[in-house]
């Protein structure tokens, strides 16, 4: 039996049906209200409004931060990291760190942990293969975006790894929301029907509902829909579709059924070549901070 097929069995039953429909309706109630969801969201949530507030001093940032631990461990690795320490001058206070990687950096490693945590909330084992694959693609969208956008626009490389890293935090919210429904965590690929369908409108009503900029949530719109690949680039959304797309957003479960030809994908590849390189290392760096 192909994959097509079982996809297609995989869809069938009432109790199936009930909970794919309950587990849409909690999102959509969830979402016009409180957001929920593991440990370490909340920590962003409650550091959300000081980290976009630029006229927040950066000891009062340092302050609110070093009551997360978790993420002061991450901020003080990774401004101690290669990538930003080149120079080998090590920083050992927080708001020392927070000077040298910058908010959106600070944001970006935020959002990492919150991803991280829901790759290990519970239940969510019975879609390791998902999770994990899904985490892989938003590292390489995040790493081809900040090197697009620092390479060949003007657009802040920064806030556009920001944008790859979570431009399918929708996906993630669903799976972890279908963990509290007993027939679709024995279904997977029920859940991966349901991805397919709403993952991108979810996704956008998520960053909205957690008050991601306005920039960033319209970046991540239909970045899944194939269309033709724009040159030069002139938005944030571009460059999220194109690191996208690199960073395999063909996917076939993801496409609905329309994923980008092979030549679309190798004129693509092509025109890209030359920052493949500096891609892996960025993707590389990123792996090792954010473990």
């Amino acid at each position: 039996m192909n994959a097509q097929q079982n996809m297609q069995d995989d869809k069938t039953g009432e109790i199936l049906k009930a909970q794919r429909f309950q587990m849409l309706e909690d999102i959509a109630k969830e979402l016009a209200g409180e957001v929920v969801f593991p440990t370490h969201f909340d920590a962003v949530l409650r550091l959300r409004k000081i980290l976009h507030d630029p006229n927040q001093p950066l000891s009062r940032i340092a302050s609110a931060i070093a009551i997360e631990p978790l993420i002061c461990a991450k901020l003080l690795h990774l401004a101690n990291s290669v990538a930003f320490n080149p120079a080998a001058h090590e920083v050992v206070d927080l708001q020392a760190a927070i000077a040298r990687l910058g908010l959106n950096v600070v944001r970006s490693t935020a959002i990492s942990i919150v991803m991280t945590q829901l790759l290990r909330a519970k239940g969510m084992a019975a879609f390791s293969d998902l999770t994990e694959m899904l985490w892989d693609h938003s590292l390489r969208t995040a790493a081809g975006a900040r090197v697009i956008a620092r390479r060949a626009t003007r657009i802040n490389p920064e806030e556009a790894m920001l944008a790859g890293l979570i431009h399918d935090l929708g996906a993630f919210y669903m799976l972890y929301r279908a963990t509290q429904y007993e027939e679709l965590r024995q279904r997977p690929d029920s859940v991966k029907y349901l991805i397919i369908q709403w993952h991108e409108s979810i996704g956008v009503s998520l960053l909205n509902a957690l008050g991601l900029p306005e920039e960033i949530v319209k970046a991540i719109e239909d970045h899944d829909q194939v269309r033709p690949a724009p040159s030069p680039l002139r938005s944030l959304r571009d460059v999220v579709y194109i690191a996208n797309m690199l960073a395999g957003g063909h996917f076939e479960w993801t496409m609905q059924g329309n994923p980008m030809s092979p030549e679309e994908q190798e004129a693509l590849e092509n025109t890209y070549a030359e920052l493949k390189p500096e891609i892996d290392a960025q993707l590389a760096d990123m792996r090792n901070s954010f473990a």
